[in-house]
C-alpha cells in the first residue's frame, strides 16, 4: 500500500462518539478501505457505477481510482445522474464526464440495464452509491440491472458497501409481484434493514435477478458497523434528501408522492412538510417554489395547508401511515386523493384499500406481521453485520 493510500484510509475513519472509558471504533465505508480492493482492480478494465455520493475522504471515488492507477473505461449513472443531481423522475442523457472525459452511460433515461455493447471491453464492475434503505428508492433497482447484465456476460461485480441510515428496523408490506416496477422490483418490505452489499447478496443467491441469473459478487464491507447504529450521511443522496430527518421520515412521507398533495418538494423541507391548497387551514402553510432538484413542484406558487414534521422528536423505527390517514380524512374530494402511482409505491392495492376502508395506522401495520417474519428469515442469511435485534 502506498503512503497516499494509507493516508486516505486513515482520514476516512471518523470517530462518532465517546464514553468515559473508551473511544468507539469508527464506521469506515467500504470505499474508504482501499487496501481491500485497489490491488485487485489494477490491471483490469473497470466500469464504475456511482453518483455524487461516491466518495473517499471528500475525493470522488472515480477520481481516487484513477489517481491510484485503476483503468476505468466507462461510467454508469443512476437516477439524478453521475456528478450532477437532476430532478426526481427526470430522464438523464448519456454524456461525457466533465472532470475525466470518460463516457457516462445513463441508466435512467433510454435504458435501465447496460446493453451487450456497453460491456464488450469491461472486466469488472465497481458499484459505490449511498442508499437510504427503502424499497422505492431506485438505486437498488439500478444495482439489480447491473448485476443481471454482469451475470449474463460473466463479468464480476464489486460492491463498495456503505451503512444504511434506515438499517435499524424492518417494516412495511411485502411487494405484490404484480406491481414490480423500477420503484420496487422485489418482494421485500418498504424498509428492509440491509446495506446495499447485503441486499446484493440476497438478490444474487435468492435468484431474484432476471432469468434467475447469478453474477460473481464481492462486497467490500463497512468496518465497525452494526444495524443498530445511527449514521449521518456526509453527502445528500439525492436532491430532495437534505438531512437525517428527511431520510428518517422518507419511508413514511414519500407516499404523499402517490396522492394529490405536495410532499415538500419546492421547499427547503422536502419530505418533512406536506400539504395542499384544498386542505383546510391547519395553522401551518407554505408555498412551493422552484428549487434545485424540484424545478416544477406540485402547486408551485400556491399556498398549501398541511403539516410540518421538521421537529418531529422521534427517530422512527416503523413506517407511519398516520399522516397519510390524517390528510385523507380532511381532503374534500376523496375520490381524487390517490393517484395511480400510490399503488406502485405501496407495492400493491391493499394499503390504499385499507385507508379508504377506515383502517388505523396500527391495524395496517398489524397486517404486515406475517410477511415481515417470513422476510426476516430470508434476510438473516445475507447479513454481514450484527443485527439490531
Amino acid at each position: 500500500m502506498s503512503l497516499f493510500e494509507r493516508g486516505i484510509t486513515d482520514r476516512c475513519r471518523v470517530f462518532n462518539f465517546k464514553n468515559s472509558s473508551m473511544e468507539k471504533a469508527p464506521i469506515t465505508p467500504g470505499a474508504c478501505r482501499p487496501e481491500r480492493y485497489l490491488s485487485r482492480l489494477k490491471g483490469k478494465r473497470v466500469a464504475f457505477v456511482g453518483n455524487q455520493t461516491s466518495s473517499v475522504n471528500g475525493r470522488h471515488t472515480l477520481d481516487f481510482l484513477l489517481e491510484n492507477g485503476v483503468e476505468v473505461v466507462r461510467i454508469f449513472g443512476p437516477e439524478h445522474g453521475f456528478r450532477e443531481m437532476a430532478d426526481d423522475a427526470t430522464p438523464v442523457k448519456d454524456r461525457m464526464d466533465t472532470v475525466t472525459g470518460l463516457p457516462v452511460v445513463s441508466l435512467f433515461g433510454d435504458i435501465e440495464k447496460p446493453t451487450p455493447g456497453h460491456l464488450k471491453d469491461i472486466e469488472v464492475f465497481v458499484y459505490d452509491i449511498q442508499d437510504v434503505g427503502v424499497r422505492f428508492y431506485t438505486y437498488i433497482s439500478t444495482l439489480s440491472f447491473i448485476m443481471e447484465a454482469a451475470g449474463e456476460a460473466g463479468i464480476p461485480v464489486m460492491v463498495l458497501d456503505r451503512p444504511n441510515p434506515n438499517g435499524h428496523y424492518v417494516d412495511g408490506n411485502i411487494l405484490d409481484p404484480a406491481f414490480s416496477s423500477f420503484v420496487g422490483r422485489h418482494c421485500v418490505p418498504i424498509v428492509y434493514g440491509m446495506t446495499v452489499g447485503e441486499y446484493a447478496r440476497m438478490m444474487n443467491r435468492e435468484g431474484w435477478l432476471g432469468g434467475g441469473v447469478q453474477c460473481e459478487l464481492e462486497v467490500v464491507p463497512v468496518e465497525h458497523y452494526d444495524h443498530s447504529m445511527p449514521y449521518s450521511l456526509p453527502i445528500k443522496p439525492s436532491p430532495n434528501m437534505p438531512d437525517d430527518k428527511a431520510i428518517n421520515l422518507y419511508p413514511s412521507t414519500c407516499f404523499f408522492e402517490g396522492t394529490a398533495l405536495n410532499e415538500g418538494r419546492g421547499t427547503d423541507r422536502p419530505f418533512k412538510v406536506f400539504g395542499s391548497p384544498l386542505l383546510p387551514e391547519t395553522g401551518f402553510s407554505y408555498i412551493p417554489m422552484p428549487t434545485p432538484g424540484a424545478s416544477e413542484p406540485r402547486f408551485k406558487g400556491q399556498v398549501c395547508h398541511g403539516m410540518d414534521l421538521s421537529d418531529y422528536p422521534e427517530r422512527l423505527s416503523r413506517v407511519n401511515f398516520e399522516w397519510i390517514i390524517w390528510a385523507y380524512d380532511r381532503y374534500p374530494d376523496k375520490r381524487r386523493f390517490f393517484i395511480p402511482f400510490f399503488n406502485n409505491l405501496a407495492g400493491g392495492t391493499t394499503i390504499k384499500s385499507q385507508i379508504v376502508a377506515g383502517w388505523s395506522a396500527e391495524q395496517i401495520r398489524d397486517s404486515w406481521r406475517e410477511g415481515i417474519l417470513r422476510f426476516k428469515e430470508i434476510r438473516s442469511r445475507y447479513l454481514l453485520y450484527p443485527d439490531f435485534e
